[in-house]
């Protein structure tokens, strides 16, 4: 059977459902039916059909019916149960997953206990184990190979698959959550993990129940734990948020929550740092391309012939407004980028992805709920670096540093420790002095910090917890059997749930900036339109929404948003940015009067003057594109690239020696495929046929271009090469010349 089908038609179904359109979902759901095994679920959907049919006869009839909305909430809200029943049992017999396989193996050790069905807590099959760790009066043996210890890891992970693979909570699991929440016998990583297989049930079957207990375990406030809870619940309502909707008990709540400030920041912080997440894979290619090579590896870009656009270095002013932020500087040396991903980490982007990438291979990692196990330095792993001759005596320090340092996620922890064993003695050394110094600096950066940021310790929990997910996600063997949270656009910001949390423009607001320092162009505009609502007479608003077009190539919308900007606040950053998008829709005389206004108001700009220059080489106006290209000469001596524009000028202006002399220079650096061609059209003008073919071949045997593209460019400049007096009849020859030479 094909799985992924299924899965595929039980999405279908659920849209179709929150879209109202419940006919195609019931004829998808008798296909789901004809798949199952469970011929007993069929009585349940014919009661469905016959309830929907009767609906729609009283309607039609005319009947009123005031319970006719409850009825119809109830009738959709069973047929996404019954499909969510449907795909769970279509999964467990077909899809071969291990998911359903440790499902199976627990539901056959509870047909052995003779309670095959789990009313209460009393008929769990580790209720006799549970009861014996509650009756404890002291805290676990910490040798971790004791009977007790090994006893109780085992509870711990009977415990979470259950919570994990039931798919409907009931009076059982309801009692269990109620002991792990106010027993006072789990410890905070226990809770943590615990919360985690709630997370994982709530993801793989919707029930408001669970979403409810996540609530319960954030209210309880208890630092590790409500961090997990919030961050479960927030991933849970987007990855279901179609059919939030429809659940009005779970909508009541969080609105009630969200009256709560603390609430409505602990939400912002997890939704930005799962937004951030977005930035992982860019920031694994720029640690593997540029930090770990120790080189930049940077490509000239050549758009036109000229390579105008790289004249003069990059100027942040000529990119975004440098009224904006301070985050926009551009470098491209190796110390600011080292500096870059240093400011990244602070922030909370995870830098050490593609590093502990390869660090997973460990059995520790097999065990699937070791990937939300968070670290702490009891944990046995730890235990085993104590046996080891020269981590041994540092162990507790290296432990300690470990479990304070905000800046690994706790799977990099596991993974680090459990490498340490391999590293060599020098580096074993080297590793605990590095920890030492970790936790004199983590011990001083507290009190720094101290009454700073009253949400540092949430967002630093909230951080690691989300990272470590996505390495399950993105790295465990088991990963096939979840759809990836971490694809798409992660707009959470376009979910029922993020209406109801309040303030929602504020936070709108910071996720816009955000989407724009980090280029995603698209997600800002959808905002950045949004704030109009209320921003009407902002100039940088109008200049961000502007950049968001301009960047997307919709340069009309971006024309209209920027003369908004100009009518509030008229500045040359403005001017020369309608005279970009004016130049690229090919309206040029409009974008030189732009350049020029701009020109009158920062004369002594160089871009301003470039781009002026380029203007009048578009309209063919050489002269006056001679005047400014050399003033960007005279300010700016060393600069070779302002030497091609001005070479092709002279040639253009029938100038021929003034031309050579200045690709003469232009040689000095590394001359381009349209250089040669140049060079090879002052060589026709000039009547040397020879000189002209061999300087053609050269552009083509770089590789840049092709021939095809060689003759396309060469077409293009005809009227220009008869212009300055080659003769019509002898380019046909000359080409057909080339081309024999060129194979």
């Amino acid at each position: 059977m094909d799985i992924n089908k299924v899965i595929q038609l039980h999405k279908r179904l659920c849209r179709l459902v929150t879209e109202k359109r419940v006919k195609q979902s019931l004829d998808i759901l008798q296909d789901m039916l004809n798949m199952s095994l469970r011929g007993e679920l069929r009585d349940e959907y014919d009661d469905i059909v016959m309830t929907y049919r009767s609906m729609l006869s009283y309607t039609i009839e005319g009947i009123k019916d005031p319970e006719r909305p409850r009825v119809y909430l109830k009738l959709m809200q069973s047929i996404l149960s019954l499909s969510d029943r449907l795909r769970q049992d279509i999964l467990s017999h077909y899809s071969g997953w291990h998911t359903y396989w440790v499902k199976q193996q627990a539901e056959k050790e509870q047909k052995l206990t003779g309670k095959t069905i789990v009313d209460t807590v009393d008929d769990l099959i580790f209720k006799p184990e549970l009861d014996e760790w509650l009756k404890l009066s002291k805290e676990i043996n910490p040798d971790p190979e004791s009977e007790m210890s090994v006893k109780h890891k085992q509870l711990i992970k009977n415990i979470f698959n259950h919570l994990w693979l039931t798919d409907y909570y009931g009076e059982a699991e309801e009692s269990l959550i109620r002991i792990i929440m106010n027993s006072g016998k789990f410890r905070w990583h226990e809770s943590s993990l615990l919360v985690s297989a709630i997370t994982l049930s709530a993801l793989r079957t919707w029930q408001t129940e669970k979403l409810n207990y996540l609530l319960d375990f954030y209210e309880a406030a208890s630092e590790q734990v409500m961090e997990r809870a919030l961050s479960g619940l927030i991933l849970s309502l987007h990855y279901h948020n179609g059919r939030v909707s429809l659940y009005p008990d779970i909508l009541s709540r969080i609105n009630e929550k969200s009256k709560d400030e603390s609430f409505r920041e602990h939400c912002r912080i997890i939704i930005l740092q799962t937004i951030r997440s977005r930035e992982t894979e860019n920031l694994g290619r720029k640690l593997q391309d540029e930090i770990l090579p120790k080189v930049a590896k940077l490509r000239p870009r050549i758009e036109e012939k000229l390579d105008l656009d790289n004249i003069l270095p990059k100027d942040k002013n000529e990119d975004k407004n440098p009224d904006w932020s301070e985050m926009f500087s551009d470098s491209e040396d190796i110390f600011r980028t080292m500096e870059e991903l240093t400011k990244l980490q602070m922030e909370g982007a995870d830098v050490y992805m593609t590093a502990f990438s390869n660090l997973k291979h460990f059995d520790f990692f097999k065990d699937f709920q070791n990937w939300f196990m968070p670290f702490y330095p009891d944990h046995e792993v730890v235990n085993e670096v104590f046996r080891d001759e020269i981590l041994g005596p540092g162990t507790n320090e290296l432990a300690e540093g470990l479990y304070k340092t905000p800046f690994i996620c706790n799977s990099d922890k596991y993974s680090l420790l459990l490498n340490l064993k391999y590293l060599p003695s020098s580096q074993k050394s080297m590793m605990l002095k590095v920890f030492r110094m970790e936790l004199e600096g983590l011990q001083q950066l507290e009190e720094d910090e101290k009454g700073v940021d009253p949400y540092k310790i949430f967002r630093t929990n909230v951080t690691q917890y989300l990272q470590d997910i996505y390495r399950f996600f993105k790295l465990s063997p088991y990963r096939k059997e979840f759809e990836d949270l971490f694809t798409g656009k992660l707009d959470i910001y376009n979910s029922e749930f993020f209406r109801l949390i309040g303030n929602a423009d504020e936070v709108e607001a910071g996720l816009a900036d955000y989407f724009f320092s980090k280029n995603y162009y698209s997600d800002a505009l959808a905002l950045f339109l949004k704030q109009l609502e209320n921003k009407s007479d902002a100039p940088q608003l109008y200049e961000k929404i502007a950049f968001c077009y301009q960047e997307e190539e919709n340069y009309e919308e971006a024309l209209k948003f920027y003369r908004r900007a100009e009518l509030i606040e008229r500045k040359p950053w403005t001017l020369k940015k309608i005279g970009l998008c004016l130049r690229r829709t090919g309206r040029t005389d409009e974008a030189l009067d732009h350049y020029l206004q701009a020109g009158q108001m920062e004369p002594d700009n160089m871009h301003t003057a470039i781009m002026t220059g380029h203007c009048y080489l578009d309209l063919h106006d050489y002269e006056e594109a001679l005047k400014y290209y050399f003033r960007v000469e005279y300010n700016d001596p060393g600069n070779i690239r302002i030497l091609r524009p001005i070479a092709f000028c002279y040639l253009a202006l029938g100038r021929f020696d003034d031309s050579e002399k200045y690709y003469e220079r232009l040689s000095s650096g590394k001359l381009n495929a349209h250089d040669y061609i140049n060079k090879g059209h002052l060589a026709l003008c000039k009547g040397n046929k020879k000189e002209a073919v061999d300087f053609y071949r050269l552009s083509i045997a770089g590789g840049e271009i092709t021939r095809e593209e060689f003759m396309s460019i060469f077409e293009e400049d005809r009227s220009l090469l008869l212009s300055l007096g080659v003769n019509p009849e002898d380019l046909p020859i000359l080409l057909d010349y080339l081309l024999f030479s060129t194979g």
